[in-house]
């Protein structure tokens, strides 16, 4: 059994998605320019306003290589199209990429100090950097953009004779199959997911308990 709340990504090879391969080089580059900008402030060492443009320029570069694929996926998957965090999460990087690419521009031929409207514009790119890397996480992690279709947490799936385990909101209800017939529905109300799950394993693994006789049928047998 499969979820059927997922949106696959388009733009995969070998079923892994393309996008949240790159994002990780612009983020972390971008990240560390802030670092070695207020570095750079207060030490008059060149290394740090080179490092800080290296290191635009390397974020700058793979903003654009990511870009292709996460425009693939809101082109192609319906769903996204229709969230505003998705249009959010576009519109705000292709902002940090003008951005690190004005900033670049800003310190062509200066490698002795940065700026404060550099540092300012590598204040600002981080923090926007930051705000549409957390809307990327909600594509992801909430509303499953670009996540494969996975199986059901269930075990013993193919056998009917085990149980299911759902949960709902950390509350878990187990329903037992094999004892459908012979008793009541176990519920796993009052006990802890871990404890419930103990149960219906226990219950799963039994065997089938002895069909009760009817005292009633016995009665009217007896008598006849």
């Amino acid at each position: 059994m499969q979820r059927n709340d997922s949106h696959p990504s388009t733009a995969a090879i070998l079923g892994h998605p393309v996008h949240p391969m790159i994002v990780p080089i612009p983020i972390g580059a971008l990240s560390l320019a802030l670092v070695t900008d207020l570095v750079a402030q207060r030490s008059s060492d060149r290394f740090w306003p080179r490092a800080s443009r290296s290191l635009l320029a390397v974020g700058a570069v793979g903003a654009i290589a990511a870009a292709p694929s996460g425009t693939v996926d809101f082109l192609t998957i319906p769903r996204a199209r229709q969230l505003p965090e998705a249009w959010l999460h576009a519109g705000g990087n292709l902002a940090v990429v003008g951005l690190t690419v004005a900033n670049l521009a800003l310190r062509r031929g200066e490698d002795r100090r940065v700026s404060r409207a550099g540092l300012a514009m590598s204040a600002l790119g981080a923090g926007m950097l930051a705000v549409t890397g957390w809307l990327g996480g909600e594509l992801s992690f909430r509303h499953r953009i670009g996540v494969a279709a996975q199986e059901s947490e269930t075990w013993g799936s193919d056998d009917p004779s085990r149980g299911q385990i759902d949960a709902f909101g950390g509350h878990s209800a187990i329903a037992v199959p094999m004892v459908a017939e012979a008793g009541p529905t176990v519920a796993g109300e009052g006990l802890s997911p871990a404890e419930a799950e103990g149960v219906a394993r226990d219950l799963a693994l039994a065997d089938p308990p002895p069909d009760v006789p009817d005292p009633t049928i016995e009665g009217r047998s007896g008598g006849g």
